[in-house]
């Protein structure tokens, strides 16, 4: 399975078992690695709901995560993102990874248009699903972001040996992690919780004007779906495009939160597509043309369809923004996609 995803595609579990060369390489590796890193964890419980322990610029500092309260010990110099949109987040903050996961294919440096130019020097490239720990214990990090991922225990165990590991937060398994959490994380972590607070606020201002620009949206249904080649999805509450949606005013869909579980998203069949009717219904090709989805027949007959009430992206570059939920990347779809959810609505 290729590490690598298809533009706007949602990420898929990633496998449970790394490739046996790879187990074999980090493990010589990383010995000689783990007296200057350290144990990643400390024995705490992670019951404090703030993400770090130390005021800005003071280390060491702890992070809250799902394993425990990490303790990055001093600034580190040498950082690789490998989470969804943790690179991004990063570069926001004025650090450059030396390592980072391109999750939505989008080649060269692995961030969107709205990061282009932010690195002075490319960083190495690892896989996203099924990433390649002798890549990331030979840039000797001193410290892994994976906040956005699957939040597998053997995932994190094996990067934690090569260097303290922020991973996902408590209940952020499978990419439930929003822009401004990541964001607190990164931050605290990299040791300028301050810069984060500041960068959060810029951009929860700008959907606070844009919820006010478009009261329209105020308490209306909306579902945001997907169709690959070979199935319809919708996702639920907790994941970055309904929290996107959700900032702005709108409800998700009942009826797809009725269904949701423990993933990032629910599978629609073909015979029960009425379920993604809405007040408005959000629609992203993955690795299919965008009229898959449009001239489905099926998919015409969905009532907030019919009704003219749908937005389907045909364009690869506002779906990857919408898709991608970084600090960066969500300022550029507040710009540019808003005013595509609002045309429908008038």
């Amino acid at each position: 399975m290729s590490s690598q995803q298809t533009p706007s595609t949602p990420p898929r579990r990633p496998s449970r078992r790394a490739a046996p060369a790879a187990w074999a390489v980090v493990t010589a590796l990383v010995v000689g690695l783990l007296a200057a890193c350290g144990s990643s964890s400390s024995d705490a419980d992670d019951t404090s709901s703030d993400a770090t322990s130390a005021a800005s610029g003071a280390f060491p500092v702890k992070v809250a995560t799902k394993f425990g309260d990490i303790t990055v010990p001093e600034q580190p110099k040498r950082v690789v993102a490998l989470g969804w949109g943790d690179a991004e987040a990063t570069l926001a903050l004025g650090v450059q990874p030396v390592g980072a996961s391109d999750w939505l294919a989008f080649g060269g440096d692995g961030v969107g248009p709205w990061a282009k130019g932010l690195y002075k020097e490319s960083p190495q490239m690892i896989g996203t699903l099924e990433p390649e720990f002798e890549k990331i214990a030979a840039l000797k990090p001193d410290l892994i972001l994976d906040t956005k991922s699957s939040g597998a225990q053997e995932r994190y165990d094996t990067l934690s040996k090569i260097a303290p590991t922020i991973g996902v937060p408590k209940g952020g398994d499978q990419y439930k992690i929003s822009w401004n959490k990541q964001t607190q994380m990164i931050s605290a972590a990299l040791g300028i919780p301050d810069k984060g607070k500041e960068l959060i606020s810029d951009t929860e201002k700008k959907f606070e004007e844009s919820a006010a620009a478009h009261p329209e949206f105020k308490d209306k249904t909306i579902t945001v779906g997907s169709r690959t080649a070979s199935a319809w999805g919708a996702y639920v509450h907790g994941t970055g495009r309904v929290d996107f949606v959700e900032r702005l005013g709108f409800r998700n869909n009942p009826a797809v939160e009725a269904k949701s579980g423990d993933s990032f998203s629910i599978t629609i069949s073909r015979e029960n597509l009425d379920l993604l009717n809405a007040d408005l219904t959000v629609m992203a090709p993955i690795g299919i043309d965008a009229k898959k989805i449009s001239d489905d027949p099926l998919y015409k007959a969905v009532p907030s369809v019919k009704a003219g009430h749908s937005v389907v992206f045909d364009d690869e570059t506002l779906s990857s923004a919408f898709a991608t939920d970084s600090v960066l990347s969500v300022a550029y779809a507040l710009e540019k996609v808003v005013p595509l959810f609002a045309a429908p609505l008038k």
